[in-house]
């Protein structure tokens, strides 16, 4: 098959004078393009750049492609973002992996998400919304226990959570939000911290998803307060371990992949995803996010996931692909 390839690499992303210094994160490097290329061309496909943005759109409309393997972040500061490539395939019918435009929109607003995914009966921590100053000075507190993490409400890769993210007191919390109203331009939240084991599942397929793995991450350096911070991810290779299959206990580990394929359905999410939980001192897992369209270097979580249950890097995307092939009969057909 020909198939496209659409991404947003870092150095194509243009940069506003004011743009955080994380404002790069989420996208992508010419190394993990390189390797997904390499991965589909090793299954028979050819494969056409589409690259993202202005180029993808000229792109698209002049490249005749069956199917396209989409891992664009999408441009601007917009909550909807990530849905911008899937919904211009929709409008031109070309096939694409990964989930559709209303389930990437809804999975970039984490409070919107958690709210279908407690509603989807999954326990998630409590949390507030601040949507600007004025709002700060009259959130209620009534209910809410302290620590917290505060943490931009439509990023990921860990954007705007740092190591000084988690607070003990609401007037600390404030002046966090304050800062991250500013630089990201966005709502934030506040959400209540968990003590206990930080997770992350990867799931791949559809009829049925599977569980690929459950992996927790231990800090190398004995924090007693663990945080998946920006600073750890940048230096992961000296701050943490990663332990897949995670040594937990059997019935924490099923409470696991129940709740990771219930929010994985609930939400409507397609092909693969990665979803992050708190696992709390009575072993109950704590929803804290997902990502439908989760990193694909040889250093993202997904990709470490797979090759610790022993799977190649051209297997994971195979699986992916294979997965979304699955949705698109006529596209094998033809």
């Amino acid at each position: 098959m020909r198939i496209g390839l659409s991404y947003d690499l870092k150095q194509e992303v243009g940069l506003e004078q004011a743009s955080p210094e994380d404002a790069l994160e989420e996208y992508d490097s010419p190394k993990t393009i390189e390797l997904i290329g390499a991965a589909l061309e090793a299954g028979g496909h050819s494969v056409v750049r589409l690259g993202g943005g202005r180029e993808f759109l000229n792109n698209i409309l002049r490249e005749n492609v069956d199917i396209v393997f989409n891992i664009a972040e999408g441009r601007g500061n917009y909550r909807s973002r990530e849905a911008q490539v899937p919904s211009v395939l929709e409008m031109l019918s070309i096939p694409y992996t990964g989930s559709d435009p209303q389930c990437l929109a809804i999975c970039l607003d984490k409070p919107l998400t958690k709210k279908i995914v407690a509603a989807g009966g999954v326990n998630t921590p409590n949390w507030r919304i601040i949507t600007d100053e004025k709002e700060s000075h009259e959130v209620s507190w009534e209910g809410f226990s302290f620590p917290a993490i505060i943490k931009p409400a439509h990023e990921g890769t860990s954007r705007g959570i740092r190591r000084g993210s988690l607070v003990h007191r609401p007037e600390q919390a404030l002046e966090i939000v304050a800062g991250l109203l500013e630089r990201y331009r966005q709502p934030v939240m506040v959400e209540e911290y968990i003590d206990g084991e930080e997770v992350t599942v990867g799931i791949t397929g559809n009829l049925p998803p599977k569980v690929l793995g459950i992996m927790r991450l231990i800090s190398k350096k004995g924090d007693k307060r663990f945080i998946y911070s920006l600073e750890v991810k940048r230096d992961w290779e000296n701050l943490v371990d990663y332990e897949c299959p995670a040594r937990l206990e059997k019935n924490t580990l099923d409470k696991l992949t129940q709740s990771s394929l219930r929010t994985f359905q609930v939400l409507g999410c397609r092909d693969f995803a990665r979803l992050d939980f708190k696992v709390d001192p009575q072993g109950v897992p704590c929803f804290l996010e997902i990502n439908p369209i989760p990193g694909l270097g040889d250093y993202s979580d997904l990709v470490i996931i797979a090759m610790k249950q022993g799977w190649s890097y051209e297997a994971l995307i195979q699986a992916i692909l294979g997965a979304a092939l699955e949705r698109y009969p006529l596209c094998v057909q033809g």
